[in-house]
């Protein structure tokens, strides 16, 4: 019987997390006076944008911990790990941040990021803006930076999920963070690569549950995600949007384990309707173009309300209607494009072949999972998802990305 391995829903679950952000700029632009909710009520999901990151974290690390957690924890090489890593986010990232330099050098006025500088421009160019602090040409590049600090401490998780165990592993990360929380806990312009570490790391112990006994794998991780979310989303609701900006720090941890265990649902196929919701097929597509969407968003939704609708509309309400009809489709239109010319092709780029290869009869194109792509070595796995065979050393057949 042929199986697969992919988790259905995945793509979905970031297409959705995307488009919420990109929903979310179009609010902030739309309403002044954030952290403060002036828009309708009924509009008042739309001001936590930070979670949506906050999904993304954590998906990331369950993604990149799958195929690890079939085999033993083991990484499959270091060298191979930040090739791939490097071809995933580099390429698209400094397309990105070179159409957004040239756009805000344009329009300078643009809210939502900065005209660039020499330092920005280097310090952006190198991932470093959640260690130095300059304007951005892009304001939601500063989760890029998270992205990629946690990509290189992901070696160092697995190694610690392999010889301490689970326990010892999230509480070696979450200590550290409460306690920097409790000792200086003013806001904050960067660092939040450490204060989001535990939900990262989160999502790779509960990657662990695709190897799980099959007692473990039934029981309702679903329900559990509601159990652990619910107390959250009251406190969200009750104390306003003001007092939750302000409170980030402590509810992304306190939010972590209820996405965790919601892909551990994920991962064990139920319930059937929430896996079809996910899993339907604009929602997969939009979830392999979400990592463009994320980085080319932001200026197109800021030159689409700046420029052409908060001259021409009277209301507030008004332009945030506007600008989701003309931004929304806009943006996608541009980023399935910006991901054909700067993602795709980096992702069939081929690594150096084992030396006298036995031929492949396999010759299907490699799948995108975007933003953070799962990774996957088996040939029936392969074979489902489109990804390329290749023969490995030894003979033995391994998938490329």
């Amino acid at each position: 019987m042929i199986t697969t391995h992919r988790i259905p829903g995945l793509d979905g679950l970031r297409g959705l997390a995307a488009l919420y952000v990109v929903l979310h700029h179009c609010w902030l632009l739309s309403f002044p006076g954030y952290p403060a909710n002036t828009g309708p009520g009924w509009l008042g999901w739309l001001v936590h944008g930070r979670f949506a990151v906050v999904v993304f974290i954590t998906l990331s690390g369950f993604s990149l911990a799958l195929a690890p957690a079939r085999n033993a924890w083991q990484l499959g090489g270091t060298r191979r790990y930040a090739a791939r890593r490097a071809r995933r986010i580099l390429p698209a990232y400094w397309a990105a941040l070179a159409i957004s330099a040239l756009i805000a050098a344009v329009v300078p006025a643009l809210p939502l990021s900065a005209p660039p500088t020499w330092k920005s421009m280097v310090v952006y160019g190198l991932l470093l803006q959640d260690a130095v602090a300059v304007p951005a040409p892009n304001g939601a590049f500063w989760s890029i930076a998270v992205e990629a600090g946690l990509y290189l401490a992901f070696p160092v998780v697995l190694l610690s999920r392999r010889h301490l165990g689970a326990t010892a592993t999230i509480a070696a990360v979450t200590v550290p963070v409460v306690a920097a929380g409790l000792l200086d806990p003013g806001p904050r312009a960067i660092g939040y690569t450490l204060e989001l570490a535990p939900l990262f790391t989160l999502g790779v112990l509960a990657a662990g549950i695709v190897a799980a006994a099959g007692r473990i794998r039934r029981r309702p991780w679903l329900l559990l995600s509601a159990l652990a979310g619910a107390p959250v989303l009251t406190l969200v609701t009750l104390r306003g949007s003001a007092w939750t900006v302000a409170h980030y720090y402590w509810l992304d941890l306190s939010v972590g384990p209820a996405i965790a265990l919601f892909l551990a649902a994920l991962a064990t196929h139920r319930p059937a309707t929430v896996i079809r919701a996910l899993d339907c097929a604009p929602l997969r597509e939009l979830g392999r173009f979400s990592y463009s969407l994320y980085l080319i968003h932001m200026p197109v939704v800021a030159l689409i309300s700046t420029l052409l609708v908060r001259p021409h509309t009277g209301s507030h309400p008004t332009a945030f209607t506007v600008t989701v009809l003309l931004a929304i489709p806009v943006a996608l239109a541009a980023a399935r494009l910006f991901a054909t010319v700067f993602e795709t092709p980096f992702q069939h780029l081929r690594q150096r072949p084992a030396a006298n290869p036995p031929q492949s009869s396999v010759r299907d194109k490699t799948v995108l999972s975007i933003p953070h792509p799962e990774l996957f070595k088996s040939r029936t796995c392969s074979r489902v998802l489109g990804a390329k065979v290749v023969p490995g050393r030894r003979g033995k057949p391994h998938t490329r990305l």
